[in-house]
């Protein structure tokens, strides 16, 4: 979703028809690809399965002390979003702190309308924005399974002198989402394909 592999309105009817997709290299239609299924008993080759990503995003940094224990905090940051149209791609957030990601191009033209709104809504004691951040997505079932996964990614992004922006893992444990400058975007791709494709590691 969001990486431009394929477009949702093409995957989701075969996916809610429960037909598998399979994906072939354009380089390599011989090959067999990638088989996305619903569920499988298959255990996974490799830890990861997928990179991809996206440039373009804004981080909106919402700070406020005690914002934990403040009932609707969230809700009421998120409706000055909603109230002008922009969705947001992820909500990383913190005890004190959460952040918003959100389309730069789609903000840029609504940014002070949006952040005036916050202000009122949500009364926060700070808010900062940082542009220009891209989002990489690293995917796979193996990764429930093997320790040390994420430690082997910021292994490899220090090696490669990309500073790690925002972590975002869900509970699933079968995705990690990771916030770098767009500029380092290619640069985090190659690393983290090199670590566990090259290397074949885990």
């Amino acid at each position: 979703m969001g990486a431009t592999v394929l477009h949702e309105d093409a995957v989701f009817p075969v996916r809610k028809a429960g037909i598998p997709i399979n994906i072939r290299n354009t380089n390599a239609p011989e090959d067999e690809g990638t088989l996305i299924v619903e569920s499988t008993c298959r255990m996974p080759d490799y830890t990861i399965t997928g990179i991809a990503g996206k440039k373009g995003f804004v981080a909106v940094n919402v700070d406020k002390d005690m914002m934990n224990s403040e009932v609707g905090f969230g809700r009421k940051v998120l409706e000055a979003f909603e109230k002008y149209g922009i969705s947001f791609e992820h909500l990383p957030s913190g005890i004190d702190t959460m952040t918003v990601f959100v389309h730069q191009e789609e903000f840029e033209g609504k940014e002070q309308q949006v952040l005036s709104a916050i202000h009122r809504l949500a009364q926060p004691d700070s808010i900062e924005l940082e542009s220009d951040i891209a989002l990489v997505a690293v995917v796979g079932r193996g990764m429930r399974s093997t320790r040390g996964t994420a430690g082997r990614i910021f292994s490899a992004l220090a090696h490669a002198n990309v500073n790690v922006k925002m972590i975002d893992q869900g509970s699933s444990e079968l995705n990690i989402i990771i916030g770098v400058k767009s500029c380092d975007f290619e640069t985090a791709i190659r690393a983290i394909y090199d670590i566990f494709v090259e290397t074949q590691l885990g």
